[in-house]
């Protein structure tokens, strides 16, 4: 486990406690956790991977992967929501403007990603969206098919197709943004609470120097910027998952027993071994994480294979050990107020969010290959 600075982990510990607060009513109702996010940018936490130099913390993504991890403990979908702050962060960071850049170190506005389209589904690397130049302004047409804090987020990173030219290009774009529309909230099996969303677009206008890096060269800061960020991130959310799931397992079968036969559920020996199955899986992602986390501060020949590896891991992982935390609390495990059902249903979004488990597993073994990833 990562050692946060004193200043971090205590605002950390405070949102903790709104976060494990309010996380039941949010899966409940499938509403935006509203309060935590509110509580996360006030903390200054939104700002944690901002540079000191406009006021953000100056962190580093080895700090961020613990956070998600912490808030992923309790809550899936906060974690969610906060990584893909971070993640579209880590593009405003290296290419958007000071204002902008400011506006989140000061915690003033959720960022989110705007990649995954109708047109090319889980292929979040090729947009179909379209963005025409007029003048000094942009138009953007776009059929988003899954925007996370789609009706909260202030600030999107927007892929389209290149405004001139062949390629991608990413954009930062306001959410009240004129032709910029949302669609019914989310209510899904899991991650009730991350309000993802379809986002449209109908000529909607901005700023062409809204442009985030270079006309064209989208793609280059999806695999370069955007992906090592999220699959650590979305591994770091798998991992407090399975975290959360142990907990609440141990809790249980320490607390719950035959009165008949006079003995806890943990004396038994195949209930304390399925504890370790849970265990030392949990502490094998936490490994890879940390393996990964080395891999991108110090960059090598093994860096892209590890990101590319480490959300195949922490994914499916996480569904082996919430199903085991659901066999080891037995028919209890049903019931809301054990806890462990909610970790269950929010660890199954890895697997089929983009890039999904299977599109990982071809990935890397083309990365084995020595094949071309994207041809």
């Amino acid at each position: 486990m990562t050692q946060l600075p004193q200043d971090i982990s205590v605002s950390l510990d405070s949102l903790m406690e709104i976060v494990s607060r309010t996380a039941p009513q949010t899966d409940a109702s499938g509403s935006f956790p509203a309060d935590a996010i509110k509580a996360f940018l006030a903390s200054g936490l939104g700002g944690l991977t901002s540079s000191a130099e406009i006021d953000g913390k100056g962190g580093t993504i080895r700090e961020a992967s613990a956070v998600v991890e912490r808030i992923a403990q309790e809550c899936g979908s906060t974690a969610m929501i906060v990584t893909m702050h971070y993640s579209a962060v880590a593009v405003i960071e290296n290419f958007g403007s000071s204002e902008a850049r400011r506006r989140i170190a000061g915690g003033k506005a959720l960022s989110t990603l705007a990649f995954s389209e109708y047109g090319s589904r889980s292929h979040f690397w090729a947009p179909v969206s379209s963005a025409r130049r007029e003048g000094g302004t942009v138009l953007l047409d776009a059929r988003k098919s899954w925007v996370t804090s789609a009706s909260h987020a202030d600030l999107f990173v927007w892929s389209s197709q290149a405004s001139a030219g062949e390629g991608n290009s990413i954009w930062l774009v306001e959410r009240e943004t004129p032709g910029i529309a949302t669609a019914a909230p989310f209510d899904g099996m899991g991650l009730r609470g991350n309000d993802s969303a379809p986002v449209t677009a109908e000529g909607a206008r901005i700023p062409a120097n809204n442009l985030l890096g270079e006309d064209g060269k989208g793609g280059d800061i999806m695999l370069g910027t955007v992906l090592p960020v999220f699959t650590l991130l979305n591994a770091s959310a798998a991992l407090g998952l399975m975290r959360g799931a142990v907990q609440r397992t141990i809790s249980h079968v320490t607390s719950t027993g035959f009165d008949h036969l006079g003995q806890l559920l943990s004396g038994f020996p195949t209930i304390r071994a399925y504890l370790a199955r849970m265990q030392l899986k949990t502490d094998m992602v936490g490994a890879l994480i940390g393996d990964t986390i080395a891999a991108l501060e110090t960059p090598g020949d093994t860096t892209m294979l590890r990101v590319l590896e480490v959300k195949a891991a922490a994914g499916e992982t996480a569904t082996e050990v919430t199903d085991l935390a659901m066999r080891v609390c037995g028919g209890q495990a049903f019931r809301k107020e054990v806890g462990v059902e909610r970790f269950f249903r929010d660890a199954r979004a890895s697997m089929v969010m983009a890039p999904t488990t299977d599109q990982l597993y071809d990935f890397i073994g083309r990365a084995l290959c020595g094949l071309d990833l994207f041809a």
